[in-house]
């Protein structure tokens, strides 16, 4: 009886470690309506669609969140769940962004596999599919790596900035040299929640040296003591920027060289950012920079359109809300949701209070800095 009880025991161990059973498997909890890229991507590529594209971005993101758990967890190649995410789209693992000081894997290079898609007839790299993507995951509540996630969700929290940290240092190098390689307008940089903190800081590091990477931030960060602190003077600064503009209205009419240089660049870097209002970690980036809406409603579709240019001193963003009324926060933060088959985006706003803010360096560029390299 007892011999009975041992091989019940491990037989249900097995079941739990397999990946076939595992509630993180891509076929347990993937995406369903989304196909692999075959050769009719040469002739209508699927990447151009933006409902493909941030379905399989998030699936990267979600790789990386595995990558992480197959390390804890002593998980062999056959037994990984991780490659799952990534390989049916034709993309390989080219490197590994790994946090020295407790060995956690907190990004990923995935890089397009040309041998894989010739397997399958696809000849070349399908239009408007990045050859490389930097993907960043968030806070893991779970295993060594904890200490470490929330020491830099604290950073963010007190200084809206994450610059000190190390993996800001590495994920800067992997975009920069993915980007030397293949050229910025051929990567993508994306992350979620504590990792889109980092993706966007990247992001504009680069822009500042004229380096525009396409941008997918995923329930980014947006609340900190910095940004509280910030508020509690704005009223003053709004009454002193009347005052000033009262003061130089005579040369409202005069355009620097400088500015038209700086609006060059804001237009040629415009993040993605995917929140759900019910999510307070990221829901004060719906607040418009103006007070006024830039969308008029719907969905679908409306993950394609480009946004204007950017106007009144705020840069452009494509800013998409999700909106299903009351939920509980891991659901609204969740990565899974955004590539739920019923999903619904609406595009909100072309121009975000906070994403000014944040950016706000972004305008005072030098002439010589918004030329690109590549």
């Amino acid at each position: 009886m007892s011999n009975q009880k041992v091989v019940q025991t491990e037989t249900e161990s097995d079941d739990e470690n397999n990946p076939i059973h595992h509630p993180y498997a891509f076929h347990v909890s993937g995406p369903r309506k989304v196909s692999a890229p075959n050769w009719r991507d040469l002739i209508n590529s699927s990447w151009k669609d933006g409902n493909y594209k941030r379905t399989v971005i998030a699936c990267f993101i979600q790789a990386v969140y595995l990558l992480e758990l197959d390390r804890q967890e002593n998980r062999s190649e056959e037994t990984a769940l991780a490659p799952k995410w990534f390989i049916p789209f034709k993309y390989k693992l080219s490197r590994t962004l790994i946090d020295e000081r407790d060995g956690s894997i907190y990004g990923a290079v995935l890089e397009w596999d040309r041998s894989a898609a010739l397997s399958d007839f696809i000849v070349i790299r399908p239009s408007h599919a990045p050859r490389a993507v930097l993907a960043l995951r968030g806070t893991l509540l779970k295993g060594p790596t904890l200490r470490r996630d929330i020491q830099d969700d604290l950073r963010f929290l007190a200084w809206e900035s994450l610059k000190g940290s190390v993996r800001f240092k590495g994920a800067l190098e992997a975009l920069r040299s993915i980007s030397d390689a293949y050229g910025s307008h051929n990567v993508a940089v994306a992350g979620h929640s504590l990792g889109a903190g980092f993706a966007l800081q990247i992001g504009k590091s680069l822009a500042k040296q004229g380096l525009f990477v396409e941008t997918h931030l995923f329930n980014p960060p947006s609340v900190s003591l910095a940004m509280s602190l910030k508020n509690m003077g704005e009223k003053a600064v709004v009454v002193w920027e009347k005052v000033k503009s009262m003061v130089t209205s005579s040369n409202n009419g005069a355009t620097s060289n400088e500015d038209s240089n700086n609006q060059v660049v804001f237009n040629k870097w415009v993040p993605h950012l995917y929140v759900n209002n019910s999510d307070y970690i990221c829901c004060y980036y719906t607040d418009p920079a103006g007070g006024k809406d830039g969308g008029d409603g719907g969905g679908g579709e409306k993950e394609n359109v480009r946004p204007p240019s950017a106007a009144n001193g705020h840069l452009a963003a494509k800013l998409f809300v999700l909106s299903k009324g009351k939920q509980k926060f891991l659901e609204a933060h969740g990565l899974e949701q955004w590539w739920s088959d019923d999903l619904e985006l609406e595009l909100a706003l072309q121009s975000s209070k906070l994403i000014s803010k944040q950016l706000k360096s972004l305008y005072s560029l030098p002439p010589s800095s918004t030329t690109s390299r590549r």
